[in-house]
């Protein structure tokens, strides 16, 4: 069994390069803006993530503070342990503790009114964020914090200043897009040790979901209260003995849960008035929590556990050696590092964990892991992932789906899933092109014909977003299914991936029916406005028309027909044949980014952001576009547009992200884009050659070997490619083969300052399309 959070040893060189790269990364890059980033502690692809909470908003108002964080704010309201990196929506937000110098508050109270409750103001100026490491001053109290995880253990180490009463309140009633009734039922108990336990169970956005927790303190405390502060309850039982008193509860019950305790000055040594707090969690019971602490913090060391996080960020963040610029590393580094936040580690100690039918279940033989965001990470962060992590990590996430699809009431792979529990949020059956992509590349440590059966399953689970008229139809109507046309579109490119891995397996009868239905997206086609659009039953297309609407619940997911147009991964090449020829798909394109937009024309999309014209980089939707004019014999203008995006929506700043990260996607895609390749179809087993972006680049790839990457001449008055060497030899296409990097090797590129027009233009050079 692998153990998600325990660092190898690796080789020196390769350390060395990790401890640079830990330094380049800047947490808080993504956490202002758009990013939706938090800057608290975790480690790669931890199930804790141990951040500060500025703000609890409300579910309507939540938007913008879906990590708990935003760095606009100048209050904390305290530090939770569970977050999401980079959504657009939210949840979690669990067990929030806040360390109180003086009189307890219960209540939160309001930004902008010191002493209105128990969150405190802060200053930029003291904050440090680090890959495993946060520490603020909270000034309201004059009491410094620090935080530092292991995979299921966050550690708090809190200095209280003199002369006040320390105390340390935790809070069960809070959460990321609050609302009232969010927390069915809570617990909180102080055991004869003087460990605290307890669990919630929310419905949010995914319902019934139960986290336990354990807690304990460096010192005992003197006393504790408990309460549950939930109004106009009509009937409670009959009280235990001491139940009316707060400070005599052992333990409490309830749907509003928050308790406060209380340290001496004497339990202090040496007048240092230092607390540490360490708090581990369990998706299956209050012991299972307990024994998580026991497994991974048995002792009081917060810089033991800090330096572990710290070697197991250099470790991961030497996938990439990048010789650049400072503010380029700061950049490369930080955006590599978000893409190890997620999947998570969704287990305990001993393997069991809690499935989506909210069972408890034993991994057997592999790591256990959720949050799985597929509508985004499917493009280029699990592609990537196949890149810069071991291959048993991607089968782990491989063997969970799998898991999860088995334990499913409903039979399916998740759709995006967290805490092991579906939220069927956003569209298609995007764990199949992850699950094929892997496949194709040689990744196939679990069971493929379990897999291939899921995949299969998924894709024909009729209840679930109009498969059922999709399989009968060729599309989806829209008269019977709202964003019918995006729904079309990514269900036929997920087709085509099953008819891949059904084929690699000799399954000729599966992979000939969905190769049938990848060509699907012709039926979304409109020929004569030159746009995807949705059909109605009877086969003729929605009107009235406009390609520039866009709308919750339209013909679209999250854009609009100038966006959506161009999701044909699977058959550019038949995409530019239905324009009317490659120059005609140009000429489209060019109308995309050239087009003279107003932004307010999607104030009402709050995903729909970092515009070029149409092209909306913010959002997943447009992230192969720029791509497309190497199919049709233009790399040059390829590398012209990637400059614009990458000028554009990427900078070394808290606002510096365009959208939302979407637990890594837009970081991936720009550490592919750097590299100078991105994969624009996985499960084709080829990367687009779009153009480098970083002076010198090497891959330290999984299996041993090195793929450098080297741009020769590069700056901003060179942006274009000259020539192509792939290991010494004249390279004249637009994309790499996947086998040809794992081989390891060197890829060369002399950059100049005008386009070469030729380079990669003849047809044979073209990137994969499934009608070429």
């Amino acid at each position: 069994m692998s153990l998600a959070g325990n660092a190898h040893a690796a080789p020196v060189a390769v350390q060395a390069t990790g401890d640079s790269a830990y330094a380049a990364v800047d947490p808080f890059i993504g956490t202002g803006g758009e990013g939706h980033t938090f800057p608290g502690a975790v480690v790669p692809f931890g199930m804790i993530q141990l951040s500060p909470d500025t703000q609890i908003k409300s579910r309507k108002e939540g938007y913008d503070w879906a990590a708990g964080y935003r760095y606009e704010d100048t209050t904390i309201t305290g530090f939770s342990h569970t977050h999401f990196s980079g959504t657009g929506h939210s949840d979690l937000g669990d067990v929030l503790v806040m360390p109180i110098a003086g009189e307890v508050r219960l209540e939160r109270g309001e930004a902008g009114k010191p002493g209105s409750g128990y969150m405190s103001r802060f200053s930029h100026d003291d904050e440090v964020a680090q890959p495993g490491y946060y520490a603020v001053t909270l000034q309201d109290y004059g009491i410094r914090a620090e935080l530092t995880a292991s995979a299921r253990v966050g550690v708090h180490r809190y200095r209280f200043p003199q002369g006040k009463p320390a105390h340390v309140l935790v809070d069960l009633r809070t959460s990321m897009y609050d609302y009232p009734g969010k927390v069915q039922w809570s617990r909180l108990r102080l055991r004869e040790d003087g460990t605290v336990t307890g669990f919630r169970e929310t419905r949010g956005w995914a319902p019934g979901r139960q986290l336990y927790f354990a807690m304990r303190f460096s010192h005992a405390p003197q006393g504790h209260q408990f309460h549950d502060t939930e109004q106009d309850v009509a009937y409670k039982g009959f009280p235990p003995p001491g139940e009316k008193d707060p400070r005599q509860r052992a333990q409490i019950e309830g749907r509003q849960l928050v308790g406060a305790f209380d340290f001496a000055d004497a339990d202090f040594a040496g007048g240092q008035r230092e607390l540490l707090v360490k708090v581990a969690i369990s998706p299956v019971s209050e012991d299972s929590a307990i024994a998580n602490l026991d497994a991974e913090m048995p002792d009081w060391d917060f810089d033991r556990v800090r330096a572990d996080a710290k070697a197991q960020w250099s470790q991961a963040l030497a996938a990439v050696d990048v010789d650049a610029p400072a503010d380029d590393r700061r950049r490369f580094y930080t955006a590599l590092y978000h893409t190890f936040m997620g999947p998570s580690l969704f287990m305990d100690s001993d393997g069991r964990y809690r499935g989506p039918d909210n069972a408890v279940h034993q991994a057997k033989g592999y790591t256990n892991y959720s949050t799985f965001s597929l509508w985004d990470t499917y493009r280029a962060l699990h592609p990537l992932l196949t890149l810069v992590q071991p291959a048993q990590r991607n089968n782990d996430f491989i063997n969970s789906l799998i898991a999860s699809r088995q334990q499913s009431p409903y039979g399916v792979l998740p759709v995006w899933s967290f805490h092991g529990l579906e939220t069927w949020c956003m569209i298609g059956y995007h764990a199949v092109p992850v699950i094929a992509d892997a496949y194709m590349k040689g990744i196939r440590g679990y069971d493929a014909d379990a897999a291939l059966e899921a995949m299969v399953a998924s894709a024909s689970y009729g209840p679930y977003d109009g498969i059922a008229q999709y399989m009968q139809l060729g599309y989806v109507p829209i008269d019977e299914e709202g964003e019918a046309a995006s729904k079309t579109l990514e269900y036929a490119f997920d087709d085509w991936t099953i008819a891949r891995m059904a084929q690699a397996m000799g399954r000729d009868e599966v992979a000939a029916a969905f190769e049938k239905r990848a060509g699907n997206w012709k039926h979304a086609f409109d020929p004569g406005t030159g746009f995807m659009r949705a059909r109605l039953r009877d086969g003729a297309f929605r009107e009235p028309f406009d390609p520039d609407a866009s709308g919750y619940g339209s013909d679209y997911t999250e854009g609009n027909a100038w966006q959506y147009s161009w999701y044909v991964p699977q058959d550019v090449a038949g995409l530019a044949a239905a324009h009317g020829g490659e120059d005609k798909l140009i000429a489209r394109l060019d109308q995309v980014f050239d087009a003279k937009v107003d932004p307010a024309v999607f104030e009402h999309m709050e995903d729909i952001t970092g515009l070029i014209g149409w092209y909306a980089h913010g959002n997943e939707p447009s992230h192969h576009v720029a791509y497309l004019y190497a199919y049709a014999g233009q790399p040059w203008r390829t590398q012209e547009r990637l400059g614009q995006i990458m000028a554009s929506q990427y900078a070394a700043r808290p606002d510096g992200l365009a959208g939302n990260d979407d637990l890594g996607q837009m970081s991936a895609w720009y550490v592919f884009t750097a590299l100078g390749f991105y994969p624009v179809t996985p499960a084709s087993n080829q990367y687009v050659i779009g153009r480098p972006f970083l002076p010198r680049a090497t891959l330290n790839l999984p299996n041993g070997k090195h793929f450098t990457v080297v741009a020769e001449g590069l700056d901003d008055a060179h942006p274009y490619i000259g020539k192509a060497m792939l290991n010494g030899k004249p390279l004249t296409r637009a994309y790499l083969r996947h086998e040809e990097i794992m081989a390891g090797g060197e890829l060369h590129f002399s950059m100049q300052a005008q386009p070469d027009r030729q380079w990669a233009s003849d047809g044979g050079e073209r990137p994969y399309s499934m009608s070429r």
